[in-house]
């Protein structure tokens, strides 16, 4: 069996990899919530592109579960309602910071962006403080 860190690493890899190739060889930064706002708000001759990247992480996704079973346990439990509200505190919250973790956390930092690195420090402390909520006042998890 592989082992977790081994994991991370292939898909820190990957992950880096294709935000790299994605900006030499398209000029676009690889933030998914841009990426999917442009394919909801679409602008002429932007759309193609935007698409097939999202569906690549879709196919991506479903090819790693069906070839690497038991690789994501699914979390049960929670609330629909919740997941909705969660759901879209996470868009209203990337269109406040203009952009996504992947977006500032991936291509931002490695660009090495004041305005993300705020962003990603923001990101991090209310992710820390949601998860203290959720588990330790609320105790959902």
């Amino acid at each position: 069996m592989t082992t977790t860190w081994l994991l991370a690493l292939a898909g820190g890899v990957l992950i880096g990899l294709a935000a790299t190739l994605l900006l030499w060889l398209n000029g676009r930064v690889a933030g998914v919530s841009g990426i999917l706002g442009g394919v909801l708000f679409p602008v002429r001759g932007e759309v193609a592109w935007r698409i097939a990247f999202l569906a690549g992480l879709v196919i991506a996704g479903g090819a790693a579960i069906a070839l690497l079973p038991g690789i994501a346990t699914p979390r049960t439990g929670f609330p629909p309602v919740l997941l909705i509200a969660a759901g879209l505190l996470v868009g209203f919250g990337a269109s406040m910071g203009n952009g996504c973790t992947s977006g500032h956390g991936v291509c931002g930092l490695g660009r090495l962006s004041k305005r993300s690195l705020a962003a990603v420090l923001t990101f991090m402390a209310t992710a820390v403080v949601t998860t203290w909520l959720v588990r330790h006042v609320w105790g959902w998890a």
